[in-house]
């Protein structure tokens, strides 16, 4: 009975159970285990056994944009003095860049020391994927005077229209204009606005909240689904592409550990031991958005950040920190370009990390984002976009262990700021 009722208590652990047993699942209906079922049932079998991933991410699409809008408004407003504003606001932004680099960089040199493109075989990859000639014609990339343009549209010119397309970076930056005037008026004056937004940020999450009891089911059904189609046989074969991205992404948390015991001065052991619920979460969900509401429950219970800093870091970070996901976007566009033999010369690898960087803040915090986003930077090195069809069979895997990555750089910066903060308040 006490092992039940820990069970019940811990997310955590029913994902992993839903895990495991989604895993057998579906190495038995895939036919990994000589029990195969025919592709008409298999079929309609998984579409039911995703009802719940389906519901639960159709509640995170019905609540991201108030949730982002409201959290980044509340957050800088509730900042209140200047010399605060400026300690979180520039230091955040500054600190995500700096470690989103780092994971650039390390995502280059492991890509260029073990070449994982150059030891597949790409004729049998084409036709295991079905793929023409014509599919795999190499094309020039986009000129980089294309690049003004982009960034003039960073600026959200129809705000209604971004909410109502969900364009996450559009908002976040509308989120900060409105959030910086409203830290510089009267408090009196937007005192109204601010109740609305704060009210609005309490239901969301609590809707959140409530859906995470379906959780368990929705990885079932997602595990089932992805090892039933793919099998095991084709995971092996992109073995190395695999383990390279696992190898950088293991590299990532290495620096976070830095970045906690140097600056944050927090014992690696404790605090790590408390970031796995949220590390466990996203790791099932594959979607640092879903696991916010844990993510910053951890950080104010376990961690005890001051709410101040945590509301503000946590929500900015889950939109705009990516560490994760832009060191296997660079990873998988190397070894595409090894695996199609272009040669990737100075002035490509540098187009490719600033756009990894740029791709990395715009990217949505919903499962399977990174792979959208990542034929933007297959175009400007003229790699041919269908090369992304040959990573979809690992990449929910990828997709999985690299949101967990992004979640642990939210939770490593809150503790870096926390410190930060609290030593601006006692000097």
């Amino acid at each position: 009975m006490e092992l039940k009722n820990y069970i019940f208590k811990n997310l955590w652990l029913q994902v992993v159970f839903s895990l495991l047993v989604g895993l057998g699942v579906g190495l038995i209906l895939g036919g990994d285990l000589g029990m195969a079922m025919d592709d008409d049932t298999l079929d309609s079998l998984i579409s039911y056994l995703k009802i719940p991933a389906n519901i639960f991410l159709s509640v995170i699409q019905m609540i991201i944009v108030p949730l982002i809008f409201a959290s980044i408004v509340v957050a800088i407003t509730n900042l209140g003095a200047k010399d605060k504003l400026k300690t979180l606001g520039l230091g955040v932004g500054t600190y995500f860049v700096i470690t989103t680099t780092i994971a650039i960089l390390v995502a280059v040199f492991l890509a260029s020391v073990i070449s994982p493109g150059s030891i597949l075989d790409l004729t049998s990859l084409q036709e295991s994927h079905d793929l023409s000639d014509d599919d795999l014609q190499i094309k020039d990339g986009f000129s980089l005077d294309d690049i003004p343009n982009a960034v003039s549209n960073i600026i959200p010119r129809n705000p209604i229209s971004s909410y109502l397309e969900g364009q996450m970076f559009s908002i976040l930056v509308m989120a900060l204009i409105v959030g910086l005037s409203m830290a510089v008026l009267p408090k009196e004056s937007v005192k109204p606005l601010l109740d609305i937004l704060e009210a609005i940020q309490k239901i969301t999450l609590h809707i959140l909240l409530i859906s995470m009891k379906i959780v368990p089911f929705a990885v079932f059904g997602l595990i089932v689904g992805m090892v039933a189609t793919v099998g095991i046989g084709t995971m092996v074969g992109l073995g190395v592409y695999m383990g390279t991205v696992v190898l950088g992404l293991g590299i990532m948390l290495l620096v976070y550990t830095l970045f906690l015991k140097f600056v944050a001065k927090r014992s690696i052991s404790s605090t790590f031991s408390k970031f796995r619920n949220p590390q466990t979460l996203a790791f099932s969900t594959a979607s640092s958005m879903a696991t916010m509401p844990v993510t910053l429950k951890t950080a104010e219970d376990d961690l005890n950040i001051d709410n101040r800093v945590s509301k503000f870091v946590i929500p900015l970070g889950t939109t705009i920190n990516m560490d994760g996901t832009a060191l296997y976007q660079v990873i998988a566009v190397f070894f595409l370009a090894q695996l199609f033999a272009i040669e990737l010369s100075m002035i490509s690898i540098l187009v490719i990390i600033i756009t990894s960087l740029l791709a990395s803040i715009g990217t949505p915090a919903v499962p399977g984002a990174g792979v959208i986003v990542l034929s933007t930077i297959l175009i400007t090195v003229g790699i041919p976009p269908v090369g992304i069809l040959l990573l979809l069979s690992v990449d929910r895997i990828l997709d999985m262990i690299r949101t967990m990555v992004n979640v642990t750089g939210d939770l490593t910066a809150s503790c870096v700021f926390d410190k930060i903060t609290r030593n601006k308040m006692s000097e």
